[in-house]
């Protein structure tokens, strides 16, 4: 099942997206797409749905982040071995957690914007996790149970911030519009296996990211055990697990986002996001 939140910014309506390809109403059936939800009990009642039945939404309206009221968004940074290496960094042994502020997050087609100032704005295709069930201390073996589903994300990073001003990775990572998510939210029933996802980004319609999912330094269900033993995972929390190489910060010369530019990135079957950048606006 993949759900859509859709229309304009603070008045997004639930939908889901059709074996068609076409975006249907949830309205009738639920507020939003909230915590609430997105457990097992919640989405096995939208599982039994007759997509025929809910209204078909006509013309091709904006699409929101596909959950609504983020409590958590958490990142993961380095994960894998060739995205550490362009970044001149050692393999971590243990996950690099850091957090994305909850008011960066914005619809995947959304426009980017750099911050002020900036000169160093990046990009990062990424799998998204969506939690789906209160996670606290829960084992590897069981941790793909408490997600509800998936998305990709571009975890859009402003390096000077990141690396250069002092301290923790937050400062680049949670700028307004560098978190955007969707197009939908595809539920696990529809990714069994995580680990086995192309990727891909492309600067102006240039290739700039190819990879999988499969060369994670650590997997999806390692992630949510290993968060879980320092946080509370609630419903709704979004953990971004980072990025394969390609990043402009990698390349010789670093190459940044300018205004004008135009990001297209996408995961397998998760779908794909479009963003022009623009410049910074108050």
């Amino acid at each position: 099942m993949k759900l859509v939140r859709y229309g304009k910014p603070g008045k997004e309506k639930p939908g889901l997206i059709d074996d068609q390809g076409k975006l249907r109403d949830l309205s009738g059936v639920i507020n939003d797409i909230t915590a609430e939800q997105l457990g097992d009990a919640a989405l096995a009642k939208l599982h039994k749905l007759k997509t025929a039945n809910l209204p078909l939404v006509r013309g091709a309206p904006r699409l929101g982040s596909p959950v609504s009221a983020v409590s958590k968004f958490i990142a993961i940074g380095l994960n894998y071995a060739d995205h550490a290496a362009e970044s001149g960094l050692p393999i971590p042994k243990e996950p690099i957690v850091f957090m994305k502020a909850t008011s960066c997050i914005q619809g995947p087609n959304d426009p980017v914007m750099l911050p002020k100032g900036s000169l160093k704005t990046d990009w990062e295709v990424e799998l998204g996790v969506v939690i789906g069930t209160r996670a606290r201390y829960v084992s590897q073996k069981d941790a793909l149970n408490f997600v509800a589903g998936y998305c990709t994300i571009n975890d859009i990073s402003e390096r000077e911030y990141q690396i250069e001003r002092g301290g923790t990775w937050d400062k680049g990572k949670g700028c307004d519009t560098f978190g955007p998510l969707g197009p939908w939210l595809v539920t696990r029933d529809e990714v069994p296996k995580p680990q086995r996802l192309g990727m891909w980004l492309d600067l102006n319609g240039q290739r700039m990211q190819t990879g999988s999912t499969g060369t994670m330094i650590f997997g999806v269900a390692k992630l949510v055990s290993y968060v879980s033993q320092f946080m509370t995972l609630l419903p709704g929390d979004v953990i971004t697990t980072g990025t394969p190489p390609g990043v402009g910060m990698g390349r010789k010369p670093p190459l940044y986002l300018k205004a004008g530019d135009i990001m297209t990135l996408g995961i397998e079957g998760l779908g794909q996001q479009r963003q022009i950048v623009v410049p910074f606006t108050r």
